[in-house]
């Protein structure tokens, strides 16, 4: 599908053209043509004066069966006992589109030996109720039983929205629910909130950040969208109490085709970034992997993690698992520092929330200092080793 020309009221202006984000629509003289790289995203539509351009239709399915969906639920991952963090940060979230509805909030929690503790954790971050499915089935995750699990509770109980992490996990398995129950999923968001008429504005990143595109379902289901952790603030309201439901459902749903024989864990620590409190990212600046050494020396020093910029990693200088930025991990810990980093808007998008942010870069007139709370003109292969001997020495580990 690709946006129409109108061409009686087409004047061959060029305008639509000039703002096309992905060079999609070429003009002759006689004609505007759009070509199959269109991607619908209406800025077309908005700049042209004379209403030669529209978009198709789409199906906006049965009014009715929208008005029997109502409630906000956020998917609670569990993993080895554990309810990730990024589940915090969505019911704090969902807790608030709940209250603009004036409807209820529910975490859906999937496992096995799944105490009455993790139930109460949900509840204590705004859950009303905790639907827990509590099967050996789902000890360890399968994209198919876990899918199969949610999408049979979503068509039993109807919410009206369905928000879950975009970690590993949640990229894997929440994209075939949305397909299931033939609804619309927006991934990435970083910005969640309800309009006047009752909808869930999803905002991401769009083509290649450089534009904040505000994405809505109206016509299905429940509207769908995952959350990249750190983005969402988690707000824990002791207090707070809810109830557990603990539903049957049919064996079927815990059927899969694959079997998953063995888990093992992530050797490199490092790689952890979601986790961490502090990250030390190389970019190109750092000119060859061994040079990662300093990076590492640093990251060591405050206990804290490696990061690289998009850059480095494409390079081979490091492996894909430390990358930040919006093709790589979204990351806020309380220090983030970057050596031998431009800036790129796809990498600021994954960090900027970060509570203090130090660059250093031998160009003072990098964009990375745009976002920096201090920031450092200097060349870090005199910086960096400087500063790590200036630590120990306080240290007195000289």
């Amino acid at each position: 599908m690709k946006a129409l020309i109108d061409r009686l009221k087409c004047t061959v202006c060029g305008v639509c053209e000039g703002v096309c984000p992905v060079s999609a629509i070429s003009v002759s003289e006689t004609s505007a043509e759009v070509s199959d790289d269109c991607t619908l995203c209406g800025m077309c539509v908005d700049t042209c004066e004379f209403g030669a351009i529209s978009l198709p239709e789409v199906g906006t399915g049965p009014a009715a069966d929208l008005a029997s969906y109502s409630g906000v639920w956020v998917y609670a991952e569990w993993r080895d006992g554990t309810v990730h963090k990024v589940s915090h940060e969505l019911l704090s979230a969902g807790r608030k589109l709940a209250d603009k509805r004036g409807v209820g909030l529910a975490a859906v929690l999937l496992g096995s030996r799944l105490t009455e503790e993790l139930s109460s954790e949900l509840m204590a971050y705004g859950a009303d109720e905790v639907y827990v499915v509590d099967r050996p089935e789902l000890a360890r995750f399968s994209d198919e039983a876990y899918a199969n699990s949610l999408v049979r509770l979503v068509r039993e109980k109807k919410p009206e929205i369905l928000l879950a992490g975009a970690t590993s996990m949640g990229r894997s398995f929440i994209p075939r629910v949305a397909a299931m129950l033939e609804t619309g999923l927006t991934a990435d968001c970083t910005e969640l909130d309800i309009s006047d008429e009752g909808l869930l504005l999803q905002t991401r990143p769009a083509f290649g950040g450089n534009v904040m595109a505000t994405i809505i379902c109206p016509n299905k289901r429940p509207q769908m969208a995952t959350v990249r952790p750190k983005v969402m603030k988690p707000e824990r309201r002791d207090g707070h109490k809810g109830r557990i439901i603990a539903p049957v459902l049919p064996d079927e749903c815990f059927q899969s085709r694959i079997e998953v024989l063995e888990v093992i864990p992530e050797k490199d620590q490092t790689a952890k970034l979601t986790e961490a409190d502090v990250i030390v990212t190389g970019g190109r600046g750092i000119r060859k992997p061994e040079n990662f050494s300093l990076i590492e020396d640093v990251a060591q020093l405050f206990g804290g993690a490696v990061g690289a910029s998009r850059g480095a990693v494409e390079e081979g200088w490091i492996a894909p698992s430390h990358q930040v930025g919006q093709t790589g991990r979204t990351v806020a810990p309380t220090l983030y520092m970057a050596v031998g980093v431009a800036g790129a808007i796809q990498h600021v998008v994954g960090m900027q929330g970060s509570q203090v942010i130090v660059a250093v870069n031998k160009d003072p007139n990098a964009p990375i200092f745009d976002v920096a709370t201090y920031g450092v003109v200097a060349d870090l292969f005199e910086f960096i080793p400087a500063f790590s001997r200036k630590i120990r020495a306080e240290r007195g580990e000289v």
